[in-house]
């Protein structure tokens, strides 16, 4: 009887877990938008008009807002406009420093014409008999490409199961071993531990940076 009240209990939150999270996250979500509502006039808000509040109505407004500083900012006169409060916020103590970073980095990620995160790779590590998936951002184009070569890649290993944490790389790139997998199937197969592992998109040989066989490609020097 227990075995059978233990297997039931596991399948229970097996469904329930998954699905709390994703609510909880998403009332976050919908929570920290709706404070989006206050910038609207009290006589326009939804308490006002329908003597309730709609739940979601904050969505709405941030995707105007965010749209129509999108379409400001994709002009002429808007560029200059932003370029301005950049001017601005970069004279202030503390405050540019945190601004600066977070720009660079949203700049980096969200950018149409950067590469940072937009394929997985296999890399060596934590050791050279050990592989992990990672996430591209870039290469070193100065000191470190000096120091190093050119022929390097920059990336992120995130964490499991905490991927908004992890490790900085700098390998080489004949070191990698690209996957087809996406970025986004790339971090579930990283969230679940190895589980959720993404099925291939083509039955082609495994391939990597250099074209060598993963199994023979050359160790990493730690």
């Amino acid at each position: 009887m227990f075995p059978t009240l233990r297997r039931y209990l596991v399948a229970g939150l097996l469904v329930w877990i998954p699905l709390g999270i994703t609510l909880w996250v998403l009332s976050l979500l919908v929570g920290l938008m709706d404070q989006s509502l206050l910038l609207v006039p009290s006589n326009l808000r939804t308490e006002a008009l329908f003597g309730f509040h709609v739940p979601g109505m904050g969505i709405v407004l941030t995707l105007a807002i965010v749209l129509a500083t999108g379409a400001l900012a994709a002009n002429f006169f808007g560029r200059q406009l932003f370029a301005l409060g950049d001017s601005l916020i970069s004279r202030i103590p503390i405050v540019r420093s945190i601004y600066g970073g977070v720009k660079q980095i949203s700049d980096t990620l969200f950018s149409p014409e950067g590469q940072a995160f937009r394929r997985a790779v296999l890399v060596r590590y934590p050791h050279a008999g050990a592989w992990t998936v990672a996430l591209v951002t870039g290469a070193p184009e100065h000191e470190v490409a000096g120091i190093l070569g050119r022929d390097q890649l920059s990336v992120f290993v995130p964490t499991t199961p905490n991927i908004t944490a992890g490790f900085f790389l700098v390998v080489p790139r004949s070191e990698t071993i690209e996957l087809e997998m996406s970025v986004d199937d790339a971090l579930k197969y990283i969230i679940s531990m190895g589980v959720a592992e993404p099925p291939p998109r083509a039955h082609r040989p495994e391939r990597n940076g250099s074209g060598t066989d993963p199994n023979t490609s050359p160790s990493l020097k730690t």
